[in-house]
Formats: structure tokens, C-alpha cells, sequence
């Protein structure tokens, strides 16, 4: 006698949106990690490579967008909605702390501002993938 025994469990209906949005994050991470490696370059190596620093950001700002969109379409813990909702936050005021000119050195909070963002993203990415690739029981 044969049985029907199914290999794969059923996954909650939000199980692919889950890892997309984690695949994002991830990205989204790399980016960052792209953009410091270009900026460190620039500075200490070859100032030609402010362009690509420049370009980087420029580039991956609207995957906060797409984060923000998406971690409010599908269920997500409170934490992780807080951490997407900085990003484009932080990202905003990297952009004022470089490009609004006024007679506070507001430049000096830039890098402090690039840091959080670098620390909500990773942190984000960890907490993302214990929702996506959740652990079995026994592991826990």
C-alpha cells in the first residue's frame, strides 16, 4: 500500500512575500556595505571614486521606499516596522546633512547618521530572517 505522505508543509500565506522582503533587506545591507567600501576608497585611495559613492546612494535610497510599501502589505512584528520606517528616515537626513547649507555643521552628523543607518539595516536584516527562515522546534 502506497501512502500519500506531502514532503513540504503548508506554508503560511505570507511565507514568499516573507523572503522576498528579506532578500531586500539583504540587498539593501550590501549596498550600504558597497557604499562605505567607496567612500573609505575615495578618501584614502582615489578621490574619482566620490562619484560612485554618490551614485551608490542615490541608486539604493528607493529600496527604503520599496521596503516601507512592502512591511506594511504583509504581517510583520512591531520591531520590524519600526526598523523599515527608519530606514528611509535616516536615508532623508543623510541627504539633508549634505545638502542643506545653513550655519549649523550639520555635515558633522553625517557619518554618526550613516552608522544608525548601517546598525537599523543589519539590524533589520537578522530580525527579518528569523521571520523568513524560521528555526525548527528542536533547534530553538
Amino acid at each position: 500500500m502506497s501512502t500519500n505522505i506531502e514532503l513540504n508543509p503548508i506554508q503560511p500565506p505570507h511565507f514568499w512575500t516573507q523572503k522576498g522582503f528579506y532578500a531586500i533587506t539583504v540587498c539593501f545591507n550590501l549596498c550600504l556595505v558597497a557604499q562605505v567600501l567607496s567612500v573609505g576608497i575615495a578618501y584614502f585611495y582615489a578621490p574619482e571614486w566620490w562619484a560612485i559613492h554618490v551614485g551608490l546612494v542615490r541608486a539604493y535610497s528607493g529600496l527604503t521606499l520599496i521596503l516601507l510599501i512592502w512591511v506594511f502589505a504583509i504581517p510583520f512584528p512591531k520591531r520590524i516596522r519600526l526598523l523599515t520606517v527608519s530606514l528611509p528616515i535616516l536615508v532623508s537626513l543623510q541627504f539633508l546633512t549634505i545638502h542643506l547649507k545653513i550655519n549649523l555643521p550639520l555635515a558633522a552628523l553625517h557619518p554618526l547618521i550613516g552608522f544608525t543607518l548601517f546598525s537599523a539595516s543589519t539590524n533589520l536584516v537578522h530580525r527579518t530572517r528569523r521571520i523568513a527562515y524560521p528555526k525548527s522546534g528542536a533547534e530553538d
